[in-house]
């Protein structure tokens, strides 16, 4: 028989232990219903005495009675002082920042895959007066090449890296305004238009960066000089531009333009603006190609000089300068060659029976300079240049000169300041006109007159330009 019940003090306290029962536990099923609290002494149930001791979290066993991170896994580190300094962070890593003296950077880590975690928080509240710098050592930090800015108050903030077109996101931030620390700078003539700030430089000089990011440019070399006596026109100076997203905003660009803005760095860059070539003289004395532009990394070759003499091929350059007359070639363009190409050839001299020969024009960057046709009358023009709105202004720039005539008007200059040629309608010479300063334009080429012999020089090559154009808020 089944012993049901036990008197209440047939059993002296503490007198049941594990020995007691035949199995050494008790089974779910021995017990009715629950057992409550109060039956037992301390109010707990040791976790060996149960038959799952763990719990699991995020795939993680971890025993009843121990810890976990719940959330964010991260390892807070020593406060970090700011004194003006910079340091590197780890991915896992969390950071206190305390920028009460001065300004901190913490540049992220140099290579990152995908979950990499790093916590931010102001340790002093004072990221409003000494900013904190996030620089990106490489990285994208939302999807934008710029370093971050932090700049309010008690700012708490998660970083995760995603990839190499978003690079480092922010997954949790607090009282965090604008994270985007924009590109600042001085230099040349500046001028501002909504977000972007625009600047000029006519001339040589020094664009001065403060805070690092990504800018676009328009950087034209100077235009090749005109040949003299039957002179070719002048090459167009190479022509390169960018025109980024977001960096460029609306304007319209080139079709020369790249997509790919250029990263500037906290340097002071040097600027030269290419002066344009001389032209050639009766002395007798050559043409000469126009200077090359430089800002960074871009360089833009000068536009050759107009071909002269007899027979003269024009030279090659950025765009290349046209020939004198009987002559086949022509000055190249795109010389030394870059992708888009920064410019096109000059065009080719033919003989055409006296009175009506005449030279070539100089390339543009839009369009190569227009060859002599075999019994065609007069001078050919310049090829064309290509106008951009970088500046806000649509304008013109980079085109080639005019040839010069001879028993005939001379080639109109290419549109983007490219220089008219010395023409002879009537044998009455009428004055050419050089490469218009600041487009890069070529000039016109010169005349010799078939009857008297007189010889007229060419004119000059227009100078070059650099517009450097990038958001500051």
């Amino acid at each position: 028989m089944a012993l049901t019940k036990l008197p209440k003090n047939a059993i002296a306290n503490d007198a049941i232990d594990a020995s007691k029962i035949e199995d050494g536990t008790i089974q779910n099923q021995e017990i009715s219903g629950t057992l409550p609290e109060e039956k037992l002494a301390t109010g707990t149930i040791e976790n060996a005495k149960l038959s799952n001791s763990t719990i699991t979290i995020n795939g993680t066993s971890i025993s009843l009675g121990g810890s976990s991170s719940v959330g964010v896994e991260v390892n807070w580190q020593s406060v970090i002082t700011g004194a003006g300094s910079s340091s590197t962070a780890v991915a896992g890593n969390g950071y206190f920042i305390d920028t009460t003296s001065n300004t901190h950077t913490l540049n992220l880590p140099a290579s990152a895959t995908l979950g990499d975690q790093i916590a931010i928080k102001d340790y002093a509240g004072t990221f409003a007066s000494n900013n904190l710098t996030i620089g990106r050592n490489g990285h994208n930090i939302q999807g934008a090449a710029n370093d971050s800015l932090i700049s309010t108050n008690r700012a708490s903030l998660l970083l995760v890296y995603v990839d190499s077109t978003k690079g480092w996101i922010y997954a949790e931030e607090s009282n965090v305004g604008d994270l985007i620390k924009y590109v600042a700078a001085t230099g040349g003539t500046v001028a501002t238009s909504g977000d972007y700030k625009i600047h000029t430089f006519t001339g040589d000089g020094c664009f001065v960066v403060t805070e690092a990011g990504t800018v676009d440019y328009l950087v034209v070399a100077g235009g090749g000089g005109g040949g003299t006596g039957r002179g070719g026109g002048g090459g167009a100076g190479g022509y390169r531009e960018s025109h980024s997203t977001p960096v460029s905003g609306t304007y319209t660009a080139s079709p020369l333009a790249t997509p790919t803005g250029l990263t500037v760095s906290t340097t002071t860059y040097p600027v030269t603006v290419g002066g344009g070539g001389t032209a050639g003289t009766p002395s007798p004395s050559l043409s000469t190609s126009g200077s090359n532009s430089v800002f960074s990394t871009i360089t833009s070759a000068g536009g050759g000089g107009g071909g002269q003499g007899y027979p003269g091929v024009g030279l090659s350059g950025g765009s290349g300068g046209g020939n004198d007359i009987w002559i086949s070639g022509a000055g190249q363009g795109n010389t030394p060659p870059v992708s888009p190409p920064q410019g096109n050839p000059g065009g080719e001299g033919v003989n055409w029976p006296t009175p009506g020969f005449a030279p070539s024009g100089g390339g543009g960057a839009g369009a190569a300079g227009t060859d002599r046709v075999c019994g065609g009358a007069g001078a050919t023009p310049g090829g064309a240049g290509v106008t951009s709105s970088i500046n806000n202004t649509p304008t013109a720039r980079a085109g080639g000169g005019g040839g010069g005539g001879c028993g005939s008007a001379g080639g109109s200059g290419g549109t983007g300041g490219g220089g008219n040629g010395r023409g002879s309608p009537n044998c009455s010479p009428t004055p050419g006109t050089a490469g218009t300063a600041n487009t890069g334009g070529g000039g016109g080429g010169g005349f010799r007159h078939g009857v008297s012999g007189t010889t007229y020089s060419g004119y000059s090559g227009g100078k070059g330009i650099v517009i450097i154009r990038y958001k500051f808020q």
